[in-house]
């Protein structure tokens, strides 16, 4: 997963996954409603952790408390409340699947581990990771989820527009959703304490962090246009260039210069 995390990286620098506003020009043959989507490729990465534990005759007691706790807390939200309310648009088939496999194999190793590889001692409860890193996870997910709602409330029913949010940790960061995401993610590597945790943290960030800047670039430029129907026209363009966007950074300077796009106050 670390590999992956990597590969990821260095082969997103300059373009993102396609979907939202970083859709190609070139509309896929299929597209998903976007509940759908993030309700198909979220549910595996709930689904393999319970049912390693209906099928373990055996397993640990505390890995099991950590599992429930964390990892299953967020992808029941994913895929049971984050997936109903979202308003987002259609996803490529390809990268549904992809996101779905992704959730399979990553839920298969958290499950696994934390039932059958963990050694927890009787007294890991009482260890300050265990408590800074349930503390740390809780404050992501509430970060997290608090953005998601300003974010969903930036739109009316069935709107697909995208508009500067404001209010929360979006006065600091452009990515205040995806900075809570990577501090549960951190959280959760901290309580358990493992490489699989730490493994996903790192993962998170190296797919989070580029998609942060470039969302960050994205509001820049749309702050910066003073003309409504220009931004809305240009904006939403799914082939807006890069070169665009460099072009209204060297020409608009009103944009916040502390917000940054995805740590507050450092990047």
């Amino acid at each position: 997963m670390l590999l992956a995390g990597l590969l990821h990286l260095i082969n997103h620098r300059k373009a993102q996954a396609s979907y939202g506003r970083h859709m190609k020009p070139t509309a896929p043959a299929i597209l998903v409603p976007a509940r759908v989507a993030w309700f198909l490729q979220e549910m595996p990465a709930l689904l393999m952790p319970l049912l390693l534990m209906h099928l373990s005759r055996q397993y640990s007691t505390m890995g099991r408390a950590i599992l429930l706790k964390t990892f299953c807390l967020h992808y029941f939200h994913r895929t049971f409340v984050y997936s109903l309310l979202t308003r987002g648009q259609p996803f490529p088939l390809s990268v549904m699947a992809t996101a779905g496999f992704f959730c399979l194999l990553n839920g298969s190793l958290q499950g696994h581990y934390l039932l059958h590889c963990a050694q927890f001692d009787e007294e890991w409860s009482a260890d300050y990771r265990y408590t800074i890193g349930l503390v740390v996870f809780y404050i992501g997910m509430a970060i997290n989820i608090h953005s998601d709602y300003i974010l969903r409330n930036l739109r009316k029913p069935k709107e697909i527009v995208y508009k500067i949010p404001a209010g929360g940790l979006f006065e600091y960061v452009s990515g205040a959703n995806y900075f809570g995401e990577l501090v549960e993610w951190f959280g959760y590597a901290i309580v358990t304490w493992s490489l699989p945790g730490f493994s996903i943290a790192v993962f998170s960030l190296c797919f989070i962090g580029p998609r942060a800047y470039y969302h960050h670039k994205y509001l820049q430029y749309f702050q910066k246009i003073n003309d409504p129907c220009f931004c809305t026209v240009v904006y939403f363009i799914p082939n807006f260039s890069y070169l665009r966007y460099r072009f209204y950074k060297e020409h608009f300077k009103e944009y916040p210069r502390f917000r940054k796009a995805l740590i507050p106050f450092i990047f």
